[in-house]
């Protein structure tokens, strides 16, 4: 039976049998290739575990500090009164008396079609008695309520509709408003010149008939140890008395008609959630670390036993134990496991928020120093590693990048020299299809000549 072949000589599948020469000719390629693609996975982890290194490290420095477990919970008896201490401060028990709140000074003028002059002239008194013109574009209330607005003086001014006036035109008041509390933004505004202010001879807006002050500005009063003989006053242009006790801001709302207690207590549950999120935090990374160092083995004939991503790998081996070491070593003779922080019979690390909150309860400053000890060694450690300069994991992916980089050469190279081999494969496969022909079309001629002779042999 014939085979359709490709040769056009030789009848064989001349591009069948390159492409067989050439997949063994690619194998050493192709195992540097895998090799490439087996060190990416490797950096992606080992980015991956950097990352998490150095959110470890940031938290770690945070739970360092002097502030670490210094968490506070703050109440106040009353709604009006809202207290907001810093972290770290003292816990503080008081009461204070609200007598005022802070009120910004508003002022209601006459009614107006027009304030008189062509165009007026208005001039402002703050509190300290300072004079500053104002010079409105025409006597029209929307027009003297922009240029005060836009003086820059603490007012801000709107014109209010109030109806219509005998004959019929409308008529409007100002309304102006200090834009701060406070007894500092009390103002006056006159209708005349500054000189004519000094002369006495301006005529004071809120004083005209109709209008009025509707609000005085009013720093914001309260008492503390009101009633006692160490009664204080203390005010504030705002309803915010900031560092009234130190690190402790109070804001009040409303006037009190009995004394609102005040505390500031330590937060039991803040400070084990403090500790239990960097515990957890360090338990993840070393979980990841021990699941990426893992084997997984064969469990039938013909497969084979499955290396983690991190199997081999001594720097993150070192890493692991590095944190482990800081997590479980004493700290000043101290067992960390006194405070719930410990390993179990797997290796894992584990925290007992009870334990943890019991010998807080019992000796707080012990197990902030224990505490504070430990995330000082683990930030040593994820600084150790993750530093961005001189990590020893940064100079680990440094490394596979650099190899990756190099295979990559060796592929290119390894590309070309392919390239190389099948242009050659293929001219001398040609060459032979072309020698075959030759020699098919000669003894197709010896064999017609063979049998002219032997024609006229057997005439």
């Amino acid at each position: 039976m014939a085979i359709s072949l490709d040769g056009l000589a030789s009848k064989l599948d001349t591009t069948a049998i390159i492409n067989a020469l050439m997949d063994v000719e690619k194998i050493p390629r192709t195992l540097l290739s895998a090799k490439s693609d087996d060190r990416k996975v490797v950096i992606s982890h080992l980015q991956s575990l950097n990352t998490a290194l150095q959110d470890l490290f940031t938290r770690a420095k945070t739970a360092a500090g002097p502030t670490a477990l210094a968490q506070v919970s703050a109440t106040s008896s009353d709604a009006s009164v809202t207290v907001t201490p810093s972290a770290g401060v003292a816990p503080m028990s008081t009461q204070i008396l609200v007598d005022r709140v802070a009120t910004a000074h508003s002022v209601v003028s006459a009614a107006y079609t027009a304030l008189p002059g062509s165009p007026p002239v208005l001039t402002v008194e703050d509190a300290t008695g300072a004079l500053v013109e104002v010079h409105p574009t025409s006597g029209s209330p929307a027009d003297v309520a922009r240029a005060l607005t836009a003086a820059g003086v603490g007012i801000s001014a709107s014109a209010v509709a109030a109806g219509v006036d005998g004959g019929g035109a409308p008529v409007f008041r100002l309304q102006l408003t200090a834009t701060e509390t406070g007894a500092a933004g009390t103002f006056r505004v006159y209708l005349g010149d500054a000189a004519a202010v000094s002369a006495g001879t301006a005529s004071d807006l809120a004083a005209e008939p109709g209008a009025a002050v509707v609000t005085p500005g009013a720093d914001a009063q309260i008492r503390l140890w009101a009633g006692t003989a160490a009664e204080q006053t203390v005010t504030s242009a705002g309803n915010v008395f900031t560092d009234l006790f130190p690190g402790i801001d109070v804001t009040v709302s409303a006037p009190t008609a009995a004394p609102v207690t005040l505390t500031v207590a330590p937060d039991a549950a803040a400070r084990t959630k403090a500790a239990s999120e960097l515990v957890t935090q360090i338990a993840a990374i070393m979980t990841t670390i021990a699941k990426g160092s893992s084997a997984t083995p064969a469990t039938s004939s013909g497969q084979n036993t499955t290396l983690g991503v991190f199997t081999g790998d001594s720097t993150v081996r070192a890493l692991r134990q590095g944190l482990a070491n800081a997590v479980q070593y004493p700290v000043d003779g101290r067992s960390p496991s006194t405070i719930g922080i410990s390993f179990d019979r797997d290796g894992v690390l584990s925290f007992d928020e009870d334990a943890f909150a019991t010998a807080l309860a019992e000796d707080p400053a012990a197990v902030e120093a224990m505490f504070t000890g430990i995330a000082g060694r683990v930030q040593d450690v994820a600084a150790q590693y993750s530093d961005k300069y001189d990590g020893l994991l940064t100079a680990r992916i440094t490394g596979q990048q650099d190899e990756v980089s190099r295979i990559a050469d060796q592929l290119e190279r390894w590309d070309v020299r392919l390239d190389q081999r099948r242009a050659t494969l293929e001219r001398t496969y040609a060459a032979m299809e072309t020698m075959l022909s030759r020699l098919q079309s000669q003894s197709s001629y010896l064999t017609s000549q063979l049998d002219g002779l032997s024609s006229g042999s057997d005439s």
